[in-house]
């Protein structure tokens, strides 16, 4: 796998971000706004944004702060996404797809292994995933990054996607990322 984020094949994945799971996170709140940030950058650079929902009429929908952001939704049942058609709705072909989501160790790991075996390149945004416990989502990470996924953070993938300062929309991804900086 090539080790950069390519924007020209970007597609961001947003797993489960729903508001009767998002109380039971730990640092939740922190997790929302780390995946509205990144949500936001996408857009801004015209990278697709999918979201999913597991089983809405048990776990609500998606975070209403996070929902306008999203392009189109994928309802599941599966905790691997792609057992749902989430590949599909990324288009053809390969995709380098930054993916964050609840809980980091059932959803969140379960798509992502889905898109690495269907063979998409895969960066996690650890800092964008949440899960009740800090040490399941510690694990899952280390999981990942064994099967050949890419632990990045928001910001990380902010900067490759800009790739330089000269980018039309820096200083409007920028304005997104300056509320972390410092």
């Amino acid at each position: 796998m090539t080790d950069t984020i390519a924007l020209a094949r970007a597609r961001l994945v947003l797993v489960d971000y729903q508001d009767r799971l998002l109380p039971a996170i730990h640092d939740g709140g922190a997790v929302l706004t780390e995946a509205v940030r990144l949500a936001g950058i996408a857009r801004a650079l015209g990278v697709p944004v999918v979201g999913t929902e597991q089983n809405p009429a048990g776990l609500g929908g998606t975070a209403p702060a996070l929902r306008p952001l999203l392009g189109e939704v994928v309802t599941k049942m599966h905790f691997d996404a792609c057992e749902d058609g989430l590949v599909a709705r990324l288009g053809g072909g390969t995709h380098d797809v930054v993916v964050a989501g609840c809980e980091t160790h059932v959803c969140l790991l379960q798509t992502a292994l889905g898109l690495l075996r269907a063979g998409q390149r895969v960066w996690v945004a650890a800092n964008a995933c949440g899960t009740r416990r800090p040490a399941e989502h510690a694990l899952a990470l280390e999981r990942l990054r064994g099967a050949g996924a890419v632990i990045v953070s928001v910001e990380m993938v902010a900067f490759e996607w800009l790739h330089h300062c000269r980018h039309p929309d820096f200083k409007a991804v920028l304005s997104l990322v300056k509320p972390l900086a410092g």
